[in-house]
């Protein structure tokens, strides 16, 4: 009995695709498409931009497929491809250069207590939202964020440092009255 197309391995439908099928590619599209879209919007694309990000990357993943060795899974190495799209779009719009640190962005929080990732990231500056978002949702690292944003390392490091203090301050639970705060 031949597997079916949702039964095969990420690996095994980037080879087939490497090898002209457009169907398993079409698969590996389906499964990991919305991943490579949340990536972008946490970057701060607006979801039109994220689709259409996405969708070149998908395009440029398709004809450099044979290029994927499988050393990792198949949605890190797209998102790193979407990235890097991403990057140049708005570095050909130099949107980042003149990012504003907003540091009085409210705790990102809606009426049930509960944290938003998504707000949270909307309350860091541009420039450390694309270098959170670079290192933990697309797994660049440093030096490779550095290379494609065209910024000296110790500022892409500061960026991530001070984008995760940010973020760690604005999802702590806050204390309700009437109880107190653990404190570890």
């Amino acid at each position: 009995m031949v597997p079916s197309i949702r039964d095969l391995h990420d690996t095994e439908l980037a080879a087939l695709s490497a090898a002209g099928g457009r169907r398993e590619f079409g698969e590996l599209v389906r499964r990991h498409g919305s991943a490579v879209r949340g990536l972008l919007r946490r970057m701060g694309a607006a979801p039109s931009l994220a689709d259409d990000v996405a969708q070149d990357a998908f395009l440029q993943a398709f004809e450099k497929c044979a290029e994927f060795r499988g050393d990792g899974p198949f949605a890190g190495w797209v998102k790193r491809i979407a990235a890097r799209l991403y990057l140049k779009r708005i570095a050909r719009e130099a949107r980042y250069v003149d990012a504003i640190e907003t540091d009085q962005a409210a705790p990102a929080a809606d009426t049930d207590g509960r944290m938003d990732l998504d707000d949270a990231l909307k309350g860091l500056s541009e420039v450390e939202r694309l270098c959170v978002s670079l290192c933990h949702g697309a797994g660049l690292s440093h030096p490779e964020i550095a290379a494609a944003m065209d910024l000296p390392l110790g500022t892409v490091k500061s960026h991530v440092k001070r984008g995760l203090d940010k973020l760690r301050a604005r999802l702590q639970p806050q204390a309700q009255p009437g109880r107190t705060a653990d404190v570890g």
